[in-house]
């Protein structure tokens, strides 16, 4: 059985494919099959096609056609990125808050002779720069800093690390996944050596995604065969899949000012109602340089977990954090590294909004979320603690009562 309200807020994990975009790739997967390496006209059908969207990409971000390789995703580019400029006994400096798919890629390295320096951030999740810079030495391959954080939301000025990589020498990739799509991204102005984005989190198909690297940049495949992707990506392509990914990043763009403005101003809304009207409750992150679409809470005493069923059960799908590990019943590592203890970290919510979402379903979550709250209060262990914590703390010494 389904239910009648069903609201939507975790585009942050993944996004509708938008009709417009189905309307465009729908075709690469009924008459237009040909393998794009084929000499055929349906090979070349589908080459053509491909190097429209590329070319799309590539304009969209200020880098050459010949500089995107298409992959099945951001984590397959995050790994392309850093395990292709590896070397044993190289340096990879990344922070805490990146997402799994640099960390575990890091950790990897690391096993195998890697040494892999994690950087701090403040309470907001800010990289110092100048840290970065004195971290840097003659074996560092590669920096890899995230340009948004996707679960706090929180968005790094990441022209200062790519200067300061340019002029040390030292490529410098950023995992834009969450920014890709949203807000603007120039790879000249920004210097930046390598850029990571995936399909699905723009209103494309899942299973495609993207890096750009700079022509200058030599990588180490991960895959070998039939040398697709001028040698650094062998696979029969996805072209369906690149198809759909090149048209929605073309809907983005076109769109971008508007819809960002939009977000943004029904996120504020969000924050505004949901902090005023939840007392014990605030917002991770900053407060204004995060995405448009983005609002991270925290609440005291209570499980996040538990706010999701409970969301569920009134038709809201939301998150504690990031969707590649929310089946983790560890805290968030993102928000213990901006100095949450482990409590608070435990009870987060994070609610990103889309092209459909409206006042009135913000509203409806704004109207659900306050008795959900007090009700998990009620009959969490951590309020009971707390309440003892502050009796005994209002008993003088010496005093029965």
């Amino acid at each position: 059985m389904f239910m009648k309200t069903r609201i939507y807020l975790d585009h942050a994990a993944t996004t509708a494919v938008d009709p417009r975009v189905h309307e465009a790739f729908e075709p690469f997967l009924l008459t237009k099959y040909g393998n794009a390496s084929s000499l055929h006209s349906f090979g070349q059908e589908a080459k053509e096609a491909i190097e429209k969207a590329r070319g799309i990409i590539a304009k969209v971000i200020n880098a050459k056609p010949s500089e995107i390789i298409f992959t099945s995703g951001g984590t397959e580019s995050d790994n392309m990125a850093l395990k292709g400029v590896f070397q044993k006994g190289a340096r990879i400096i990344t922070s805490k808050i990146e997402h799994d798919a640099v960390l575990d890629t890091c950790r990897f390295l690391e096993g195998v002779g890697g040494d892999i320096r994690k950087l701090s951030v403040d309470n907001f999740g800010f990289i110092d720069p100048l840290v970065v810079s004195n971290e840097i030495n003659k074996k560092t391959a590669v920096v890899s800093i995230m340009h948004a954080n996707n679960e706090i939301g929180t968005i790094n000025d990441i022209r200062e690390f790519g200067k300061i990589c340019e002029e040390s020498g030292v490529p410098f990739h950023t995992d834009a996944v969450q920014t890709f799509g949203k807000i603007p991204i120039d790879v000249k102005r920004m210097r930046i050596s390598m850029l990571s984005a995936s399909g699905h989190k723009i209103y494309g198909p899942k299973g495609i995604g993207f890096l750009y690297k700079r022509e200058d940049i030599k990588l180490m495949p991960l895959l070998h065969g039939g040398g697709h992707e001028n040698g650094l990506r062998s696979g029969t392509e996805n072209v369906a899949g690149i198809v759909g990914m090149g048209k929605a990043t073309e809907l983005c763009m076109r769109e971008m000012n508007t819809e960002g403005r939009r977000e943004a101003q029904l996120r504020d809304y969000l924050i505004k109602n949901t902090t005023t009207k939840i007392q014990a409750s605030w917002l991770n992150g900053h407060p204004t340089k995060r995405l448009p679409n983005n609002a991270h809470f925290g609440f005291k005493h209570i499980e996040g977990e538990s706010i999701i069923m409970m969301l569920n059960d009134k038709g809201i799908a939301a998150s504690t954090g990031s969707a590649c590990s929310s089946k983790s019943l560890e805290p968030s590592h993102v928000l213990l590294a901006i100095g949450l203890k482990h409590e608070d970290a435990h009870g987060s919510l994070r609610i990103t909004l889309g092209r459909k979402t409206t006042k009135t379903e913000i509203d409806y979550l704004t109207t659900a979320l306050p008795p959900i709250i007090e009700r998990l209060r009620q009959i969490s262990p951590l309020t009971k603690k707390q309440t003892r914590i502050e009796i005994a703390k209002s008993v003088k010494p010496g005093v029965c009562e």
